[in-house]
């Protein structure tokens, strides 16, 4: 078999001279002489594809290229006045080529590790203080998905925190972003919330709602432009004894006043406007910012301020606790419903800016939109609202589709409300040129050659409260200082393009530069997610071809790319499920709403079934890792039709190919349920087997994990739904201004996510790597990630115990390394593994998951021969500490494994107490003096963290003070 060229680049073990040495040496490690006898020996022959994936053939990284510019030039770039939520904006080029296009950032993991995460937890919470400051809220959280799914998750935050009240309504005014209003309905009805969208401006405002309100969310500024008080809607739901969001442009809140200073519980929106280009709708970072006493209900991720071994100031995430394979079902969220990357992104455009220029930039789209505003007025047009910060609507009887066809003859997108009303949304893109477009659409006449000298925002609203006044959003104005502190905070992390990071299940592998060149085109990243259809052309092949590959590659009949995040593929998925029974369910009978969740399963699956409204039963594991077959049979006689389906994993959470799936299958099929394949695992499996044919009715696939999307410190995610030809019909709704869940009639299945296509903007990463390996190089790329990890798993075999093995001793793609009896001996911990590992230059492998007191290690098909033997001699280094407290050289406590990990300052004071030498500390082995990485703080308190939540910058002078 002749591989595709680009295919040697992306195999370690053939990307390197004397390749096939290399290969030859891990199967000679095995005792194999073939790629295709592992295979045979590990994956089960019940399941294996028979046959070579129908796709097209490799090709170079030139063709791809070209092909992609051929695909871009098919969209049509207009300037985008549509608003609604997505904005035109500058991200300024040393942000966008040092954080956006920076492997640095890009390719580093989410910052379970604090102590070598410093860099990007610095910037988050940079991005929370922005949040913070700008809504007038002491607590904001890392960043969530989207504005959409972040005001469902404020309904279901709004929820759980008013006890007792279970028939109160959440009202949803109607001037409420239209996808916004699409999202939250799906959610609420999934769950069987009472959800009311009402049109509060009206006469009596809330207090023309009738029965319990527990919540009520609000739009600043509306979705129609209009800018109101919203102090006496607030005030008549605290009245009720409600809660209030507040969906908020952020923008705007350096002129107005904030949510939090009108009396807010929450508030919520996209932080895109603040530097992140359109993407035609993804991915953006959503925010969320929460009043005092509902910090411990806050979805998603909080990074706090703690303390390190040494009292240094150090960063952590904060109540990790809610990490769904913790909390499971009763999770209050989904803790992999983050944009990490974005939120950088946003965050350093505040700290380019600073305040004040921010309120200039804001200042100015003001202007821009009061010039509109007197020009159509000028005209003889009405202008509706007389009070807006960037959004004129307009009212033109009868007129609104041919304006917008006008204002499309110049080049301009704006939005057709309906017949009579047209608005148009400024953005600081807008120039004076631009409006004189516009009115010349409206037939308005021509624009004023000098400034508006006046307002449209009322004085009454404007902010007068300071904001970001913290050092770091005033210490960066020059480029050579931005691009230093960008460095500065990138060096102190440990991201893929230093080292191999061996997490379990979370496939973190190349992210060709040719994969990811392309999202930074203008062709794809400057169309807005409700531009006419016929101006994304490019975008509908490339969705669409790609949306034909994965249907292929898994063995279903179709795919949606709409959810943004496995964690929303896996909402889908279940939400698809769930539709299908409820289509076939007979009146009288009971509802099939028990999801069937093995023991060993992702605790996002039982966090995913519990909302859509699923009850979860857990299913036993065998000793072997494997689906206990006898509790499977007694759970479904138990709960017989009631059940809606099973989830598991393939390979098992354990790194395991089952031989028993076809049965699992089998079995729920036999009992009416479902099954859902979790798709975390899927690299395993592309080219050699088929979760659609297998068994599987529907899957997610991580596109951030197996085709290559980076992680990007927590996101951008795509988790695209597939499913067998029964569910098509029930893939997720269109969340647009034109779908069916905007309105008061919705049909069909509920959208997942805010934008048709969810984080669009991204999916020419996964389409260039199908295109560039081919049916063949994916197959040999998974059949390589086989063999690093059997690799892996059988150097270290004499030195850890291997929890889960399959036939021939042999493991999937990861395996797991069982601490527990080395703790039970001396007192070492995994996690003092995983922070010793620090001081060999590595991440952590997954720590504690699936099994507590384990490390599952994961080297992916990346990876060299001689990176995978780095790793395996740190590991084998770190055991013979392990021996050596075993021993008594020194206790657990004494050791270098428990005053893990050592900061180069740590190195060099002058008192150095410890039991074991310096040089043992920071050099344990003589290859690391060929280049050393440092953490930049030591061990961090994080029970201390937990129970003094600071998840903003503090003031400088506690840092000075020591008060932290």
């Amino acid at each position: 078999m002749t591989l595709p060229p680009f295919v040697r680049r992306h195999i370690g073990s053939l990307a390197t001279p004397g390749a096939d040495a290399a290969g030859a040496t891990m199967l000679a490690a095995l005792g194999l002489d073939s790629l295709d006898a592992l295979v045979n020996a590990a994956v089960p022959a019940s399941i294996r594809l028979d046959r070579t994936l129908d796709l097209p053939a490799g090709r170079t990284e030139e063709e791809v290229t070209a092909t992609l510019r051929e695909i871009a030039g098919m969209n049509t770039v207009r300037t985008e006045m549509i608003g609604l939520g997505y904005h035109p904006t500058v991200t300024p080029a040393v942000i966008r080529r040092n954080v956006l296009e920076s492997p640095a950032w890009y390719t580093a993991y989410t910052p379970y590790q604090a102590e070598i995460s410093q860099g990007r937890l610095e910037a988050l919470l940079n991005f929370q203080t922005v949040v913070s400051d700008l809504t007038g809220l002491p607590v904001a959280g890392a960043s969530l998905l989207d504005e959409a799914t972040a005001v469902a998750e404020a309904i279901l935050l709004m929820r759980r925190a008013v006890k007792g009240r279970a028939d109160g309504v959440v009202v949803v005014d109607a001037d409420c972003l239209p996808q916004s209003i699409a999202v939250a309905r799906g959610r609420a009805e999934a769950l069987g919330l009472p959800l009311v969208v009402a049109d509060l401006t009206g006469e009596g405002g809330l207090d023309a709602v009738e029965g319990d309100v527990v919540g009520v969310v609000l739009q600043a500024p509306g979705a129609s432009g209009a800018v109101r008080d919203l102090a006496p809607l607030i005030a008549q739901a605290k009245a009720r004894d409600a809660l209030v969001t507040v969906a908020a442009d952020l923008l705007s809140l350096t002129l107005l006043t904030p949510p939090g200073e009108q009396g807010a519980d929450l508030a919520v929106g996209s932080a895109q406007r603040f530097g992140v280009p359109l993407f035609y709708g993804g991915p953006h970072a959503g925010y969320i910012a929460v009043r005092s006493g509902l910090e411990r209900t806050l979805p998603g991720r909080l990074v706090g301020v703690s303390v390190d071994a040494d009292g240094a100031t150090a960063y952590r995430l904060a109540l990790q606790t809610r990490e769904q394979h913790i909390r499971r079902e009763k999770a209050t969220s989904n803790i992999c419903t983050a944009q990490a990357l974005l939120a950088i992104v946003a965050s350093m455009y505040a700290v380019y800016h600073g305040p004040g220029g921010l309120r200039e930039i804001a200042e100015r789209v003001h202007s821009r939109a009061v010039a509109l505003a007197d020009g159509l007025r000028a005209g003889g047009v009405e202008v509706v609202h007389a009070a807006f910060f960037d959004t004129v609507l307009a009212h033109v009887p009868g007129r609104a589709d041919a304006i917008v066809a006008a204002a499309a003859e110049r080049g301009i997108n704006i939005f057709g409300r309906d017949a009579d009303h047209v608005q148009v949304a400024c953005d600081e893109t807008t120039t004076p040129a631009t409006i004189a477009l516009v009115l010349e659409a409206f037939g308005a006449g021509v624009a004023s050659e000098t400034e508006p000298t006046t307002s449209a925002l009322p004085e009454a609203l404007r902010r007068t409260s300071e904001y970001l006044t913290h050092p770091v959003f005033h210490a960066h104005r020059s480029e050579t200082a931005m691009l230093r502190y960008l460095r500065a905070l990138s060096d102190k992390d440990l991201a893929l393009d230093r080292t191999m990071i061996p997490l379990g299940s979370c496939t973190m592998k190349l992210n060709a530069t040719t994969q990811m060149e392309p999202m930074s085109w203008s062709a794809f990243a400057d169309i807005h997610p409700f531009a006419p259809r016929e101006q994304a052309a490019g975008y509908t092949r490339l969705i669409g071809e790609l949306e034909g590959w994965l249907a292929e590659i898994t063995g279903y009949a179709a795919v949606s790319v709409q959810p943004n995040a496995g964690s929303q593929g896996e909402y889908a998925g279940l939400l698809a499920i769930r539709e299908y029974h409820r289509a076939g369910t007979q009146p009288g009978a009971a509802p099939r709403d028990i999801c069937l969740i093995p023991a060993s399963a992702h605790g996002t699956n039982a966090a995913s079934a519990a909302l859509v409204g699923l009850r979860v039963v857990v299913v036993a594991t065998a000793d072997d890792g494997a689906i206990d077959l006898d509790d499977l049979r007694a759970k479904l006689a138990e709960h017989g039709e009631r059940v809606a389906a099973i989830m598991i994993t393939y390979p098992s959470t354990h790194g395991v190919y089952e031989d028993t799936v076809r049965d699992v299958c089998s079995l729920v099929h036999a009992a009416g349920g479902q099954v859902y394949v979790d798709g975390a695992n899927l690299n395993a499996l592309v080219g050699l087997a088929q979760p659609g044919e297998f068994g599987g009715d529907v899957s997610h696939l991580n596109l951030h994990k197996t085709f290559c999307i980076p992680h990007g410190g927590g996101g951008p995610g795509v988790g695209p739904v597939a499913v067998a030809e029964h569910l098509v019909p029930y893939l997720p709704g269109d969340p647009s201004p034109s779908g069916t869940w905007a309105t008061d009639s919705p049909t069909g299945t509920a959208p997942v996510s805010g934008a048709p296509y969810g984080s669009a903007g991204i999916l020419m990463i996964p389409w260039a790597y199908i295109a560039l390996m081919g049916p063949d190089g994916l197959t040999a790329a998974t059949a390589s990630a086989v063999l690093t990890a059997n690799y892996v798993a059988r150097r270290l075999a004499d030195h850890y115990p291997i929890l889960y093995t399959g036939p021939g001793g042999l493991v999937a793609h990861e395996c797991i390394l069982d601490i527990r009896p080395l703790t039970a001996e001396t007192g070492v911990t995994a996690e003092d593994v995983a922070k010793r590992l620090m001081d060999y230059g590595f991440h952590a492998p997954t720590l504690a998951f699936p099994v507590p007191g384990t490390l599952m290690v994961e080297p992916t098909e990346s990876e060299d021969l001689a990176e995978l033997d780095r790793f395996v001699d740190a590991m084998i280094a770190i055991r013979r500490e392990i021996q050596d407290v075993a021993d008594g050289r020194w206790s657990a406590a004494e050791s270098p494994l428990r005053g893990a990990p050592h900061t180069a300052a740590s190195l060099i004071a002058d008192e150095w107490t410890h039991a074991y030498s310096r040089e043992e500390a920071g050099y344990p082995l003589p290859s690391l003096r060929a280049g050393k990485y440092f953490p930049p703080v030591r061990r961090i308190d994080g029970a201390r963290g937990d129970r003094n939540l600071v998840c903003s910058c503090p003031p400088i002078e506690a840092y000075a003070e020591g008060a932290l």
